[in-house]
């Protein structure tokens, strides 16, 4: 798939800032994807994600870690971060920011030690991609994790983009979970190919991460049907 994300986020380090990218779903029309968002600093990030990096603690993974905002501030806290992205720009752009240890891998293919906090920030559930697929992503993040290790994601409960009936139940498609959506990225021209992406509500994410051998809490919820969980591994012996 075109690295269209990568081209972007290369473009604005690089003082070439013309325009966004745009996105687009299956169930929303376009919006624009605000670079200079993807290089906030600290200050400008909303409480959910301030919270998330204020509970990182010893070795850390940043998960899709796009320009590299969480990582760059945790290596200045003194924090040591290993920053991955499946997008050789961001992965490129992370590097010239001063992230120290970054790669370009899929999270499946990346197997490389184990930490104790695992960030996946910005609908980390999103790397997912459908309910079907979320057990093994669940199993693979596990294997990554030190015995006291936390994992730290975000996602949001879609039910408010749908239609509510008469009874106050929401209209949701028959044939998929209705978190479960097909993104497009455009930039100057060029598309992506549609690509899955997973919102999960609070109650489905706790029911999965329980029969994968996690303990489940919400350590914050925004203003906008978003929540921050984190996940422990239930069957470990604490002293």
């Amino acid at each position: 798939m075109r690295d269209i994300l990568g081209k972007a986020l290369l473009d604005y380090h690089h003082g070439n800032y013309t325009e966004d990218p745009m996105t687009e779903t299956n169930i929303s029309e376009e919006d624009a994807l605000p670079l200079p968002y993807l290089f906030r600093t600290y200050a400008e990030m909303p409480p959910l994600e301030q919270t998330a990096l204020n509970a990182c603690l010893g070795d850390v993974l940043d998960v899709g870690c796009g320009a590299g905002s969480h990582a760059l501030y945790l290596q200045e806290k003194g924090m040591k971060v290993m920053a991955i992205d499946v997008s050789e720009g961001a992965v490129e752009v992370t590097q010239k920011r001063g992230v120290a240890h970054v790669q370009k891998t899929n999270l499946l293919d990346f197997s490389e030690g184990t930490f104790d906090t695992i960030l996946l920030l910005m609908n980390g559930t999103g790397i997912f991609e459908t309910i079907a697929k979320t057990p093994a992503y669940l199993q693979h993040l596990k294997s990554l994790l030190s015995p006291k290790g936390q994992i730290l994601i975000d996602s949001s409960d879609l039910a408010y983009m749908y239609d509510t009936s008469k009874e106050g139940g929401i209209w949701v498609p028959a044939d998929r979970y209705y978190g479960e959506l097909e993104f497009k990225i455009s930039y100057q021209g060029q598309e992506s190919e549609p690509f899955p992406w997973l919102y999960l509500d609070e109650k489905l994410f706790e029911k999965l991460a329980v029969e994968n051998g996690f303990r489940f809490e919400i350590l914050s919820r925004g203003e906008h049907y978003d929540y921050l969980a984190r996940l422990t591994v239930a069957d470990y012996t604490r002293s």
